[in-house]
């Protein structure tokens, strides 16, 4: 079982799909701090000074002025500040994997183009084998071609 086991893991497949799960995840923190840290503060400061972060509908009576105070009281609150982040974070993934996959179809694409293996016979335009020398439909000569 054990040998079965480390057969099943150094496959091909399993050692792509662990290391892509956690390039993904290292490229998941770096997007998340992109959208935190570098593109929703100059949208908030065009906004009015508005922390995404913080934006937060307060479903009790009494008013808290930050999430922190409202989570701290153990308030339920719709977070829809946060959902704007996440939402971001989302696109940006999203979009980079999108990036991805459409280059590595292009790969795939010029790599699978296979070599021609007929010719047209100029004479009746029927397909013909590369290596032919007369052909079979008109019978003419393709020496030269």
């Amino acid at each position: 079982m054990l040998k079965e086991f480390k057969e099943f893991i150094m496959r091909g497949n399993v050692l792509d799909l662990a290391i892509g799960i956690i390039i993904g995840a290292a490229f998941g923190k770096i997007v998340t701090s992109f959208v935190n840290d570098i593109i929703m503060p100059p949208i908030g400061l065009l906004l009015g000074k508005v922390d995404f972060s913080n934006l937060f509908i307060n479903l009790s009576a009494q008013n808290y002025a930050t999430l922190a105070e409202a989570k701290a009281a153990g308030v339920a609150t719709i977070n829809y500040g946060l959902f704007i982040n996440t939402v971001l974070d989302f696109s940006i993934v999203a979009l980079a994997v999108f990036l991805v996959i459409r280059q590595a179809n292009r790969f795939k694409r010029q790599e699978e183009a296979p070599a021609p293996t007929t010719k047209e016979c100029p004479y009746c335009f029927m397909s013909i084998p590369l290596k032919a020398t007369r052909c079979p439909h008109c019978t003419a000569e393709m020496n030269s071609r």
